[in-house]
């Protein structure tokens, strides 16, 4: 996606997703997000019409269904373009074509101002939407404005936490999860001797920045149009690039298994990676794609550098956009959606499937915290998690996120290189410092050619 930051100045504000805190239809070819209320058509609930969404959530599915059945003559196209790159590869393509562009989209938090430059999104305060503030966490609506407005709403958070297959690790002779990452790094050599792999990483660009968060790293900083940029530096990034490095050398890891293929649901659901270091918003992703591994599953904090540390990160967690070419009756009924999914009734729907809510009221309640089911697509209780309180643990992990990471404000661009660059580490064409080194300078070099001052 080509920025036009040079035109936009006046609209960049400072970035800084802390935490706490992925068709057919409309054009999409406006050139500006921002409207007046006085320009939104109004809902019509007897107005026939048809939405137009991409998302790969799978708690989605069950939530088209409940709003259809209380707006019969709404139809909602649920699509799923791919998840994170394959998705903005997507949505860029028919944005750039000027037709097929969806009225709704699943974008994560660190892509929403790259879209947001570029006014591709929807001012969401025409439509009323800032009355949800107190609805959601501070960290996730603070994610979906840019430069003072409100491009989005919402739709989950993932704090990071550890997934293991407890059947494999009780085969691997370990008890219990690891609390730090040297008993990580011992229990990845025990599985490995149990024929398993502890997880897998095939050179995922937001894995490597949620985990240099969670090892206290803080490689980029944007204010207005400077931007940092020092993975090479970064004491945080430095300690775990050097991790991952020896867990690539001693082969600990999956490296050749592709993330959100076939192949790798395959391998969760029969033990042969037995480990993930993901969201929150996990659950519902392994019910629908690793069904096969029911009840093996378990949920644990992750491990940290001292035992008992605070320390987590964020991974993910996405929100629900309408575009800016979204118009008439297709825009009033997509936004009827957007705030039926992230703020109304879906809310509990999408809960009970699995999925880590961004809502602060949600998270508190007792029938989050103590759920011990997933609902799979059809609505049916799953206990993938041999009936652990797995809320419980992912609410604790929320509370140990640190604050202070920044992502780039042309974070989806950087993250589209990454396998070109770093990514080479993981068949063994480099090492993940100098990949990392060649990354950082593309990185720096593009943010120039697009008007920001980058320095490192």
């Amino acid at each position: 996606m080509k920025l036009s930051v040079k035109k936009t100045v006046a609209l960049i504000g400072a970035i800084a997703m802390a935490g706490s805190l992925a068709a057919c239809g409309n054009s999409n070819s406006a050139s500006s997000g921002s409207s007046s209320s006085s320009s939104v058509t109004k809902f019509d609930p007897n107005k026939k019409v048809t939405v137009n969404v991409w998302a790969w959530e799978p708690t989605l599915t069950p939530v088209v269904k409940a709003f259809e059945k209380k707006y019969p003559n709404v139809t909602v196209k649920l699509t799923n373009s791919g998840t994170n790159s394959a998705a903005y590869t997507a949505l860029d393509n028919a944005l750039k074509a000027g037709k097929g562009a969806p009225d709704i989209a699943q974008i994560e938090y660190y892509a929403v101002p790259q879209y947001a430059i570029n006014h591709k999104l929807a001012d969401l305060s025409a439509y009323g939407a800032e009355k949800y503030k107190s609805t959601f966490t501070t960290g996730t609506w603070n994610s979906v404005h840019w430069a003072g407005k409100l491009y989005a709403l919402p739709q989950d958070s993932g704090p990071m936490a550890f997934f293991y297959n407890k059947e494999v690790f009780d085969k691997a002779g370990i008890s219990e999860a690891p609390k730090t990452w040297d008993e990580f790094y011992e229990d990845a050599k025990k599985i490995r001797q149990a024929g398993s792999y502890i997880t897998s990483d095939s050179g995922d660009a937001g894995f490597y920045d949620s985990m240099v968060w969670a090892f206290g790293g803080r490689p980029f900083k944007t204010s207005g149009t400077n931007v940092t940029v020092n993975l090479t530096g970064d004491a945080g990034a430095k300690k775990f690039t050097e991790y991952w490095q020896k867990m690539i050398d001693e082969g600990l890891i999956d490296t050749k298994t592709k993330g959100w293929t076939d192949d790798w649901n395959r391998a969760l659901g029969d033990g042969s990676i037995a480990g993930l270091l993901t969201g929150a918003w996990m659950p519902a992703n392994l019910v629908s794609g690793a069904g096969a591994a029911a009840g093996k599953w378990r949920v644990a904090k992750m491990p940290t550098l001292k035992e008992g540390e605070k320390a987590n990160a964020e991974n993910g967690g996405s929100s629900l956009a309408m575009l800016a070419g979204s118009k008439g009756a297709e825009a009033a009924a997509a936004y009827k959606f957007l705030e039926f999914a992230t703020a109304g009734d879906g809310v509990d729907i999408r809960v009970k499937a699995g999925n880590f809510p961004a809502s602060a009221k949600a998270m508190k309640e007792s029938s989050f915290l103590d759920a011990t089911t997933v609902s799979d697509s059809n609505g049916k209780p799953v206990e993938y998690f041999g009936g652990q309180k797995f809320n419980e643990v992912l609410a604790e992990a929320a509370e140990d996120v640190t604050s202070g990471y920044q992502f780039l404000p042309y974070e989806v661009y950087a993250r589209g290189i990454y396998g070109d660059t770093a990514g080479a580490a993981f068949t063994g064409k480099t090492t993940l410092t100098k990949g990392i080194a060649d990354w950082q300078a593309k990185i720096i070099s593009y943010g120039k050619q697009q008007g920001f001052n980058v320095k490192q």
